[in-house]
């Protein structure tokens, strides 16, 4: 229900009511001499939408925040050269985030000078790769 409501919300017949409300409020201002009653309509009818929609916009990111966990983690799964490792991340901490952050990062340091970000898939294996191009250059007195 939630996310047909979301839908049905963010749809341009949406808007054009939401307008006409209020621009049917702004010309009945003169009618009602711009009271606080006449007032105290648009805002709490404001502020009751407001505070609903806060909520149901929360619950369709959720759902759409974990479909979209799903999908990542399907095609981590299916690649054979994707991590098993990182499926269901979301769980972790901010400070284990971090850690794997850095672990990414030194792994685009290492790997910066391959011509092709494919051959490497772990620290491990770029730090092998780094190794033998060190020591092909030494060889070759580069």
């Amino acid at each position: 229900m939630s996310t047909k409501i979301t839908c049905w919300t963010g749809s341009s017949s949406a808007f054009g009511i939401a307008l006409a409300v209020i621009i049917i409020w702004g010309v009945t201002g003169p009618i009602f001499k711009y009271s606080d009653t006449w007032q105290l309509v648009i805002n709490t009818g404001t502020t009751i939408i407001t505070f609903l929609m806060v909520f149901l916009i929360q619950k369709s990111q959720n759902k759409d925040g974990k479909a979209i966990q799903l999908k990542l983690n399907e095609l981590i799964a299916a690649s054979r050269h994707a991590s098993n490792r990182m499926v269901d991340i979301e769980d972790l901490t901010e400070s284990e985030l971090d850690v794997l952050h850095k672990y990414y990062q030194k792994l685009s340091d290492v790997t910066q000078d391959d011509d092709d970000i494919h051959h490497s898939h772990s620290i491990d294996s770029a730090k092998e790769l780094e190794e033998r191009k060190k020591d092909l250059r030494k060889e070759e007195g580069i």
